[in-house]
């Protein structure tokens, strides 16, 4: 914006210099003063349809941008680039200052330009993607909730594995299980160790011959603690 700001300045000003053999009371005629601002501007918005638009791929935009932008730009480009000389050497400048003046002015409006566009480009390459599978919000701005429970709920089963694993597997589990002294197991450990429901550790450790029978006591324990047996007294007073 700077670069054309300061073309359109120049050209308007240039427009003000009186000819060689003007009149006392000279002004400049308005349609001077608006063709001064129309040339930069055709030059500005020449060069930003060419950097910023989005073009189509093939011969026949090629050939529009080429054959009619091109030439729109550089007709532009040659006006203004005369107007500001012409000013410089008003103000009394050197010839090389007035041929490489006006170059630095609608230089830099160019590159500004190349310099957004570049920019832009590079915000767009480190955008962060969204991950594969991530929710995707509704127009009203909610997530699906639904969708995002069941998948938490598939996932949490995928982890533990219990849903699908079967009764040899579980039992094949049950013979790593500590036991207690008397060679059972309690529910509360089986279940725990197997991630089942107490009722089906309880028939697991039946079929497996280690579930607690009527003559000990499942004390509730943590998981770790072992649970003391109790002594069986015989018909005849002895301990068993």
């Amino acid at each position: 914006m700077l670069g054309g700001a300061v073309s359109i300045a120049a050209n308007v000003a240039h427009a003000q210099v009186p000819p060689k053999d003007a009149l006392p009371g000279w002004a400049p005629e308005p349609g001077a003063l608006v063709s001064a601002v129309f040339w930069p501007l055709l030059l500005l918005v020449a060069v930003e349809m060419f950097a910023r638009i989005s073009w189509p791929s093939g011969w026949r935009w090629l050939l529009l941008r080429v054959g009619g932008l091109l030439p729109v730009a550089v007709i532009a480009a040659v006006v203004s680039y005369r107007h500001l000389s012409g000013l410089l050497t008003f103000y009394g400048e050197d010839a090389v200052t007035a041929t490489l003046g006006p170059l630095a002015v609608d230089g830099l409006m160019v590159m500004a330009t190349g310099a957004l566009v570049a920019g832009r480009a590079v915000r767009v390459m480190r955008a962060p993607v969204a991950p594969a599978g991530a929710p995707t919000p509704n127009l009203d701005g909610r997530s699906t909730h639904r969708a995002r429970t069941h998948a938490g709920r598939d996932r949490t089963a995928a982890d533990t594995g219990t849903a699908k694993r079967t009764d040899a597997a579980l039992l094949a589990v049950l013979e790593t299980v500590r036991r207690d002294r008397d060679g059972t197991v309690p529910v509360r450990r089986a279940a725990k160790a197997l991630g089942t429901g107490p009722d089906r550790a309880r028939r697991l450790l039946a079929d497996a011959g280690l579930l607690k029978g009527p003559a000990t006591v499942d004390t509730p324990t943590d998981g770790d603690a072992v649970a003391p047996a109790v002594d069986a007294v015989t018909p005849d007073g002895g301990v068993r």
